[in-house]
Formats: C-alpha cells, structure tokens, sequence
C-alpha cells in the first residue's frame, strides 16, 4: 500500500534585480495603468474608425450648414445672456450642436457597452480584481476624451461662421464639455446596463436622444419656447441636456453658469451611481438578469 505525500510546489522567484510590479495589490498606480489602458483602448478604435469620426460631424454640420441658413430670418436671437448684441441663428445653435455630437457618442459609447459586456474585451474586465466602479469611470472617461476631441473638431470647421467666439473662451470650455460628457455619458451607461440584447438599444437610444435634444434649448431660446407652451418651457428646464448647453454655451463666451453646472454636477453623479449599483453582481439589475455582470468578481 503506497502513501501519497503531498509536496507543495516551490515557488517560483523573481529574476534578481526585478521586481514584479502591483502583484497581489491594488494601488493607486494599478488603478491608473487601467484606466489608461481602457482609455488608449477606446482612442485606437476611434481613429481606426474614421468613418465613425466623419459620421459624427454630419449631423451637426448638415444642420448648421443647411437648417441654419433657412431659419435665420425666421428664428431670430434677441439679447439674452451670455450674448451682449443680437447674433444670428447659427451662432446661437453652435453650442448646442457642439454638445449635440457628446449626446450621440454618450449612446454610441454604451452601444459599445452592451456588445463588450457580452463578447468583448469589458466581459473580461468586469471579471477582474478591480472595484467595478473604476472599471466603468474609465470606461465613461475615455468616452468623453473622444466626444470632446469631435466637440472641437466641429467648433473648428464652424469659425467659418464668424461666431466671435474669444480665444479664451474655448478654453475656458473644455471644463464644461468635460462635465457634460461625463453626464451624457453616465446616462448612457445607466441605459446599458437596462439593455440586455444589443438589438434592442437602437430604439432606447432613439427614445432618450431626440426627446433630450430638441426639448432643450440648443436649437431655439427657451423664452421663445416659453411663449408658445408653458407646460414644454418646464419640461425643457427640466431636461439635463438644456443645462448642459448652456453650462458649454456660456463658457464658451468667458462666464459661469452655476445653476447649470449643480444640474450637470448633480445629474452626473446620480446616474453614475444608479450605473454602479446596476452593474454590481450582488444587488444590481445585471445580477437579477444573470449574464457576465452577474458573474464572481
């Protein structure tokens, strides 16, 4: 009869002189060679999909180059803040077109996320060590880095117009593109996780993004719309989106909205919790589905 010895393998060492970064620990560097990784992730895949780059500008320069140019006499612009003189309709509706392309990658960013949360690369990170929370911030950041490189892509091509935007004020709204981003794209992150099938998103898309977008005020001032309905002026100051445009709008001209940026700030953080608590396997919505989200960390 012969006894079985049990001999624990050794273990293996590190080459002299080398240290194995980050093994066995989540520290602050880990956390940011993740985001960066996801972030570089999303980067390649934009630039390698240039038809996706051009698609983005067309509806805001079609709508710009062509709608624009048929209402300016019928949709004039009086003085409201943060104008100082009467300006044209296209002036007026650059800003909201520029938050426009963040409104469709924030939903084209969580299009992503359902089909990566099934059979691409986020079924495997959702698997990882890491707090679910960070993996989905940097997945919502590098969604927003991307619409901010096309907001200004359009805010470029749209100079043509002469919008006598001052050179500060571009850079004073890269903080309010940056906000609004992350709100969009919160949002969106929200609806990816309701969505289980990937064919099912076109039409929660289309039920969120055009309501949002033409219930605001990026294509005509809410006094004007106040005037025609009391009940849609409410709806419209209710619309996060409406706040967005003009958190980007006056920044754009060197001013602070701060109602705009507490809604934008509130919402923001609001739906990026109710997309963590989704996303977690234990009492989200995923972990009522099953699926990968449902799946042991």
């Amino acid at each position: 009869m012969t006894t079985q010895t049990n001999v624990a393998a050794p273990a293996i060492p590190a080459p002299a002189g080398k240290s194995v970064p980050h093994l066995g620990r989540l520290d602050l560097v880990g956390y940011l060679i993740c985001l960066t990784g996801i972030v570089r992730r999303e980067l390649l895949r934009f630039f390698n999909q240039k038809e996706r780059f051009f698609s983005a500008l067309v509806r805001p320069l079609v709508w710009l180059f062509i709608f624009a140019a048929g209402f300016r006499n019928v949709l004039g612009v009086s003085i409201v803040p943060p104008y100082e003189t009467y300006v044209l309709y296209e002036v007026y509706v650059v800003p909201g077109l520029a938050v426009m392309i963040q409104l469709f990658n924030g939903m084209q960013s969580s299009l992503s996320m359902v089909y990566d949360r099934e059979v691409g690369s986020m079924k495997v990170l959702l698997t990882s060590p890491y707090p679910r929370w960070t993996l989905l911030f940097a997945k919502l950041v590098a969604g927003v880095v991307v619409s901010v490189v096309q907001a200004y892509t359009f805010l470029a091509i749209a100079c043509v117009w002469e919008l006598d935007i001052p050179a500060i004020g571009y850079l004073a709204a890269l903080p309010a593109f940056l906000a609004a981003g992350l709100m969009l794209g919160a949002i969106g992150l929200f609806l990816s996780s309701l969505v289980r099938q990937l064919e099912n998103f076109a039409s929660v898309m289309n039920f969120v993004i055009f309501p949002m977008f033409f219930a605001s005020s990026a294509l005509y001032p809410l006094w004007r719309i106040r005037e025609s309905s009391e009940a849609l002026y409410l709806i419209c100051m209710a619309n996060p989106f409406t706040h967005a445009v003009e958190l980007v709008r006056f920044a754009l001209y060197g001013r602070f909205e701060p109602i705009a940026c507490a809604v934008v700030v509130g919402t923001t953080l609001v739906f990026f919790t109710l997309a963590v608590i989704a996303y977690d396997p234990g009492r989200g919505i995923m972990a009522r589905r099953g699926g990968p989200a449902a799946e042991p960390t």
